[in-house]
């Protein structure tokens, strides 16, 4: 019997945004982004890539208002095609945790894929005088995650050790983020129904 795959189409058209695209969580990191945003860009390949998702995202927003709408409904669709990607989650580790250097910046990353949002952001206080690169900020990639922690109803906690360069820590963040989703959402061989006592995740 050959083995489902664990993939997603994402389609999601406002008035603001337009974006398509498809994932699979069991690939081998092979990435194709354009969202118009190019250092959003940058972060997502990482994700995808140090996460071994198969990733398609085209995009096409209102950039000449802000990225905020872009950068949002990114995150909507990509949070929402892991939660259909995973189905009911049958098999799956569930938990997953890493961390990650980049240069002088650190980060954490943990996840728990429970049925249940959570998001939690820690950031040392110095982390407010990072500058903006590229016309991306800080808080830029905290309501990306945060965002994507909401629909795809998952537990996200997010801590930064170290760093002075936003590209590095967001660098180390996203990275962090992509290996502690593939861990997460990897089939324990042991685990023959849905990981909670609970019986379901949803």
């Amino acid at each position: 019997m050959a083995k489902k795959t664990r993939s997603a189409n994402i389609k999601r058209k406002t008035t603001e945004t337009d974006i398509t695209g498809k994932l699979n969580i069991d690939g081998k990191g092979k990435v194709d982004i354009n969202t118009g945003i190019g250092f959003l860009d940058h972060m997502i390949t990482l994700f995808a890539f140090h996460g071994l998702f198969d990733l398609a995202l085209k995009a096409r927003g209102d950039l000449g208002v802000d990225i905020h709408h872009t950068n949002e409904d990114v995150a909507i669709c990509l949070g929402k095609a892991f939660k259909e990607a995973l189905g009911d989650c049958k098999s799956i580790k569930r938990f997953g945790s890493k961390e990650v250097p980049m240069d002088q910046a650190s980060a954490r990353v943990m996840t728990d894929i429970g049925g249940r949002y959570a998001f939690v952001w820690r950031v040392p206080p110095y982390a407010q005088s990072y500058v903006v690169r590229e016309n991306y900020s800080l808080e830029d990639g905290k309501d990306f995650l945060d965002t994507f922690a909401k629909n795809a109803n998952i537990n996200l906690h997010v801590e930064i050790y170290s760093g002075e360069d936003i590209h590095h820590v967001l660098e180390a963040i996203f990275k962090a983020l992509g290996m502690a989703l593939d861990e997460a959402t990897q089939v324990d061989s042991r685990r023959k129904g849905v990981p909670s006592t609970k019986g379901r995740i949803d």
